[in-house]
């Protein structure tokens, strides 16, 4: 590897590998970069000569089997109300301290509106067995939020960030079908199942990024190769495997982009939509390209009763606008009435997975002088 490989994302080599290998690769991949490769029309070799290079740029942040979380752990979407004073130490200890929560970032509103006083924006997984709403308030406390909402996700209808292949796209496109619905149900899984998931779910160093990726995962958890194959696919069918990822480093400017961002603008969009009409504004809103999630979630009176949510990327913040106008006006043609809008400018953010293994938690009470028993559900 040398510095002459280009990692830059407008290279047409690596612009076509991450076309794929952003969000294209759903459910276990045996074999990630040769299907990379298949798929992008890159040969192997290259493929993962320019991955590692980009890995190694900063380009892209982290290579990784995703998980469904969702259906493996209690999660929501958490809104906190905390002092500005304190806003950027709560940001900091929940990046760094709370391996639970996932995205933390700051969000803004272009004006004075409901909800708008909640500035500090997470996603918050807790392990099987133990209570959301018990690490909330332990959380709560440790950051000083005067007010928090969780708001979980009764149905998914969009979940894939490919930043490279968002690019350039018109507002209103969509698919031609309404988006898939997906719940949140969560699976059992036995000890076996959940010693591989931990080795599987582990993003990749940089030397492990090869052809026979998961040969020493497989040796990690203690089975055979064909054995982690095997759970690899029943965990698949199970639904609680995500999607084979390579994540851009889409905020902090990197080599990869000339130093600027890959994205200056994300949005979260809500909508109020009639009771009643959730699934069915979820799955037009899922249509969208643009939309790299969407779901249906309940704000409560904090932010006066949305519950269709979605979050969008751009680089001109007229596009993202643009992009939210075309969706209204597609809404109220499909029939859908909605009372109530907003978009919550992301700022400031952080970004990691978030833990969802029962003995995680418990070694987090231990460093934290929390009984595990106490924060059962």
């Amino acid at each position: 590897m040398t510095s002459a490989v280009p990692v830059w994302i407008d290279d047409p080599t690596n612009a076509a590998i991450l076309a794929v290998s952003e969000d294209r690769l759903q459910g276990f991949q045996l074999d990630p970069f040769g299907e990379i490769a298949e798929r992008s029309g890159v040969g192997v070799a290259t493929v993962l000569e320019r991955i590692v290079a980009m890995v190694r740029s900063g380009t892209i942040r982290r290579v990784r089997q995703t998980l469904m979380a969702t259906n493996l752990a209690a999660g929501a979407l958490c809104a906190w109300e905390v002092p500005p004073e304190n806003l950027n130490d709560a940001f900091e200890w929940l990046f760094r301290e709370d391996p639970f929560s996932g995205h933390v970032v700051i969000r803004t509103t272009d004006a004075a509106t409901p909800g708008s006083n909640y500035r500090l924006w997470t996603t918050l997984k807790v392990p099987q067995g133990f209570s959301i709403d018990k690490h909330a308030a332990f959380l709560a406390r440790t950051i000083g939020a005067g007010a928090y909402r969780l708001m979980p996700a009764k149905a998914l209808f969009a979940l894939g960030v490919g930043h490279v292949r968002r690019r350039g796209i018109e507002p209103g496109a969509r698919a031609d079908v309404l988006a898939e619905v997906k719940d949140t149900l969560i699976v059992d899984l036995d000890a076996l199942e959940w010693r591989v998931l931990t080795a599987i779910k582990r993003e990749l160093a940089d030397g492990e990024i090869v052809r026979d990726v998961w040969a020493g995962r497989a040796r990690e958890a203690g089975v055979s190769l064909e054995e982690f194959a095997r759970i690899g696919g029943a965990l698949s069918a199970k639904g609680v495997i995500g999607r084979f990822s390579t994540f851009l480093e889409h905020v902090k400017p990197n080599a990869g982009t000339g130093g600027k961002s890959v994205t200056r603008y994300n949005a979260l969009f809500h909508w109020k939509v009639p009771a009643g009409r959730e699934i069915e504004a979820g799955r037009e809103l899922g249509r969208h390209y643009i939309m790299t999630h969407a779901y249906w979630r309940e704000g409560g009176p904090e932010f006066r009763g949305v519950n269709i949510m979605g979050v969008a990327h751009g680089t001109e913040k007229e596009t993202v606008l643009a992009h939210k106008v075309a969706i209204d006006e597609h809404l109220r043609e499909a029939g859908i009435a909605f009372d109530y809008t907003n978009v919550f400018w992301g700022g400031r953010s952080e970004i990691k997975p978030s833990e969802i293994a029962p003995a995680a938690y418990t070694e987090f009470c231990a460093a934290h002088q929390l009984d595990p028993e106490a924060m059962r559900s």
